[in-house]
Order: C-alpha cells, then structure tokens, then sequence
C-alpha cells in the first residue's frame, strides 16, 4: 500500500450510519485508497463494506481525533471526511477543534457533511 494516498473516515455517534452509507455507495472509490478511521466508525465502515480494509484507531474520545490529527501533521492522510453532529455536545470536542485546524493548517481537503463529501473530485466524478 506505499504510495497510495489516504482518506481518513470519523463519524460522531449520531452520524455513523450516514457514513456508512456514504461509504458504501462510493465502495469502489474507496477501494482505490489507503482508509484510516476512529475505532468505532471503522468497525461500521467495515460491516457497511467488507471489501475494503480498514486501519482502525483508537475511539474518538480516547485519542483516535488526535491520532489522526498527528497523521495528517505527518503528511499521511490526505483527505478528511468527518461527519459532525453539531447538535449533541461532545466531551472532547477540543480533540474536534485541533483535529479540524489541522486539516486547515496542512490543507487537506475536509467534508464536514455528507452534501460536502459528495462534492469531493474523487466521489463527484465516480
């Protein structure tokens, strides 16, 4: 898998099913790249999709955000879809922020939403 790029795939609780489902309409893009995800969200991407492999991280809340956020400092992951709840506090949501300004900061391409994600060049295309 050197070389491929990678997308790295967060849902909040409430909106793990809407990333699932994101994934398994665009499976075969998917499949064209290295995934990363938050422990919880992976383990419903890869019952959405089983084809795909997966490295799963830790749970959001235990450090899985700012996992991620250190591969994206690193250059390893250059995309991020991240399915936001922004209706229902979260106890980390300092990991959120940082995890989002780093995206910001290193320039990645971000969709906070589905109706984003799906405007994506690799998803719009497919």
């Amino acid at each position: 898998m050197a070389g491929m790029h990678c997308i790295a795939l967060i849902a909040h609780d409430e909106k793990k099913q809407d990333l699932a489902d994101f994934a398994r309409a665009h499976e075969r893009v998917l499949a064209g790249y290295r995934i990363v995800a938050t422990g919880t969200t992976g383990a419903r991407v890869q019952e959405a999709c089983p084809s795909l492999s997966v490295t799963r991280l830790k749970s959001g809340p235990l450090g899985g955000d700012q996992q991620i956020g250190a591969m994206i400092a690193t250059g390893e992951v250059d995309m991020l879809i991240f399915f936001t709840d922004p209706l229902t506090a979260m106890p980390h949501d300092v990991d959120v922020k940082a995890l989002m300004r780093l995206a910001t900061v290193y320039d990645i391409p971000m969709a906070l939403n589905r109706a984003t994600a799906e405007q994506l060049n690799v998803f719009s295309q497919a």
